[in-house]
């Protein structure tokens, strides 16, 4: 288990589709992980997603947080920039796996939910599938944006639609065609 130090920081930076705020806190081994994350400039609507256990007591506003420059280069064009950056989430066996398992769903690419609980190993728990991608903290990281309704529909997101088509369309237009 990684225990996370206090206090957590976060900052926020203008993204094509608005704000995005970052909450990071630094591991055992001092390394930035992400906590939480998502298309708001309002910390109060990240800190009630992150898993009780990992949720920080205090938490510190900055300027800058080294995953910014990451943020950067992705709406600069390079979509896969988002892979190797660490997360912490937590929940049950089925939600854990299948956040890790969104991060193979590759830019470009998306999924619908039905693939995506086939993904997982479970093709027919595509509304716990759904359920994964609504309980992500860690938007943009962890591309719950990626999974679309089975019927081809843009599905939900909790940063709304109009931010979920955005990222879909930069993806596609940056994405390999080899990947």
């Amino acid at each position: 288990m990684t225990v996370m130090t206090d206090p957590a920081r976060y900052a926020t930076v203008a993204t094509p589709p608005g704000p995005f705020t970052v909450v990071v806190a630094a591991d055992a081994e001092g390394r930035d992980v992400v906590l939480a994350s998502g298309w708001t400039a309002d910390l109060g609507q990240l800190l009630p997603v992150i898993h009780p256990t990992l949720r920080p007591t205090a938490t510190e506003q900055v300027d800058d947080l080294p995953v910014l420059d990451v943020v950067g280069k992705f709406f600069a064009g390079d979509v896969t920039v988002i892979d190797d950056v660490v997360v912490r989430q937590r929940s049950g066996p089925f939600l854990t796996e299948a956040w890790e398992v969104l991060r193979t769903v590759p830019a470009g690419r998306p999924d619908t939910y039905a693939e995506f609980a086939a993904r997982c190993g479970r093709p027919a728990a595509v509304r716990a599938a759904a359920n994964a991608c609504a309980r992500n903290a860690a938007a943009l990281f962890v591309p719950c944006h990626r999974v679309l309704g089975s019927g081809g529909g843009m599905g939900g997101f909790r940063w709304g639609t109009p931010v979920k088509r955005w990222l879909l369309d930069h993806e596609a237009e940056h994405a390999r065609v080899d990947a």
